[in-house]
This record gives C-alpha cells, structure tokens and sequence, in this order.
C-alpha cells in the first residue's frame, strides 16, 4: 500500500488530471474529488480522468466541494495533503454568474478547510490565479505585490481564497501554499479558453474572435511545468507560502496566433471584437521565489508546448 496520500479537488479537469496521474506515477494513494460541472462538456472530464481510473491507487468521489459531509467523508482518515484545484473558472463568466463564483470559490474552499482542520490534515495547497494582481502597472509581477484590486469576480474570489488559507493557517496550524498559475495550457487544456479555441477555430477553417487589437500580453505555461512546480510545492509545503507559477515569457495575443499558425500550418481568420471587461491587460510572472524556494524552473517554451498540444488535437482532442 502506498505510503502516502492526498485528496485532489477538481480532479478531472485539466491540470487536476495531469496532477493525478503525476502523483500517482509517484506511488501515492488519490483521492479525486470532482463534481463534473457543466461549464464544458463533462464527457471530456470523464476521458481526463480515465486512465487514473485503472489505478488501483485511485479513487474517485463525485460530488460538491460545498457539500462538507461529502468532503469530510471523503478525507477520512491518512489523509497527507489536500491540493484544492476545484473552481468555477473563467474570468468573464463570472461577471455574469458573480454569487455563483463566489459561492463556489469562496464557501467551497472554507468547507474544505473544516475539513483539513477536522482531520489534522498536514499540507493544504490553494490554486490561485495570475488575476488576482488585476492591472498591475509593475512587471513582472511579485508575490510581494498589492493584489487588492482585482478586476473581476472570479480574481476577487481567488484573493478571498488565499486569505482564507492564511486566516486557517494562523488558527490551525495548517502548512499551506498558495500557488498563481500563469495562462496554463497543452493537452487537455480546456476547450474555452484561447490557445485551444483558436486552435479548433484556425483547423476547422473558422473565423477567431480577437478582442481588442491584440497587443494583450499572457505569460503562456506548458502544463508540465505547472506540474513539476505543483509536486515541488507539495513536497516543500511549510508554514505559509505564495508562489507564482508561470513561464516567465509574456507575449502579445497576435505573436500567440502567429505560433498557432506555424505549428498548425494554416492562416487565421481573424474577427476583430471591443476588448472584454475583466480582461487584465498583461500578465508576467516574476518566478524569482519559487525558482530559490522550491526549485521551480519551467523548461517548455512556447514553439515547444504549442506542437505538442497540436498532436494532441489532432489525435485525441
């Protein structure tokens, strides 16, 4: 029997599949928690999750971070660390759902710290987000940095998520990280967001929406590197820590559609739309602590981590 073990919320989602299979590779026993929301197809989520289910290490708890009985049983006993990625995601829908995300975001992660706290859980890890430093004049941005002026409500909900775990890790003596994951993206990457809507669009010969004029800046981040900052998180995780987790590498929206037209070999059709309120302008992560404190040190660049995920497209996505 595996000597360790961890719960995962959101464990069929993206990056929560790909830490799944991760950790098991490493021989811990897995609790994933995911409820299957409807946001995207939860067909994808089913296939996400699929190998893990061959796992004997492996179990899997359908239900709702906001239930607490469904998460105190789920916890049970040996539990070692939660890693909470669960969420409602995506910054412009929660402009249009703003009681949802918080209800989700915000009481899902105070359920699921009772939980930690009620059964002496060792190591909590939140998944945070670039979006809590809203427009942040100063780049590239530090975890020493104001975030108190978000600009949507699914980053003011992530900030609320980090205070939270501060506020538990003050009372309860919890070991907690807080992690701001950078414009994730590679196989599995979910079907709204760009990197992966653009890339259907542009291969199906569609037209892509482009909002404003293009010059918006993300810090792309291949998923294993995501990954390999997670796992390195988990094994460090002490005291009270906030890492960012990005690349490092920041590039305008055009150049991204540029790499996307290389590697697909095909032209876009773009549609130029007004920008969207709640998009943040750039994002650059300075990755100076978590590079010194938990060796975080992202080796896909975007030529790279943009092939992959085409072959990934063309042969399972």
């Amino acid at each position: 029997m595996p000597d360790r073990k961890a719960l995962v919320t959101g464990a069929a989602g993206f990056i929560g599949s790909h830490l799944c299979e991760r950790l098991l590779g490493q021989g811990w026993a897995i609790i994933g928690v995911d409820n299957f929301d409807d946001f995207y197809d939860s067909k994808i989520k089913r296939d996400n999750i699929s190998e893990c289910l061959k796992n004997e290490n492996f179990r899997l708890v359908e239900a709702d971070i906001r239930d607490s009985a469904a998460m105190d049983k789920a916890v049970g006993d040996g539990v070692e660390v939660m890693v909470h990625l669960a969420a409602k995601a995506g910054v412009r829908p929660s402009i249009a759902e703003p009681m949802l995300y918080a209800d989700v975001n915000v009481n899902g992660t105070v359920v699921l710290l009772e939980s930690a706290k009620a059964h002496k859980v060792d190591k909590f890890l939140f998944a945070s987000s670039s979006s809590v430093y809203g427009n942040n004049e100063k780049v590239p941005f530090s975890e020493d940095d104001n975030v108190d002026f978000p600009i949507s409500p699914y980053a003011a909900t992530k900030k609320a998520g980090e205070l939270l775990c501060h506020t538990y890790h003050h009372l309860c003596g919890i070991s907690v990280t807080c992690l701001r994951f950078f414009t994730v993206y590679g196989p599995r990457q979910r079907p709204d967001l760009a990197i992966h809507k653009f890339a259907r669009l542009i291969e199906g010969g569609k037209p892509i929406c482009v909002f404003g004029d293009g010059s918006m800046m993300r810090d792309f981040t291949y998923i294993d590197d995501i990954i390999d900052g997670t796992v390195a998180a988990i094994d460090k995780c002490d005291d009270f820590n906030i890492y960012n987790l990005g690349e490092s590498e920041p590039m305008t929206v055009n150049d991204l559609i540029a790499e996307i037209e290389k590697a697909l070999g095909r032209k876009a059709l773009k549609e130029h739309l007004p920008p969207q309120p709640g998009d943040v302008r750039r994002t650059y992560a300075d990755i100076t602590r978590a590079s010194r404190e938990i060796g975080y040190n992202p080796s896909t660049n975007i030529k790279t981590g943009l092939a992959r995920f085409v072959a990934w497209l063309r042969e399972d996505g």
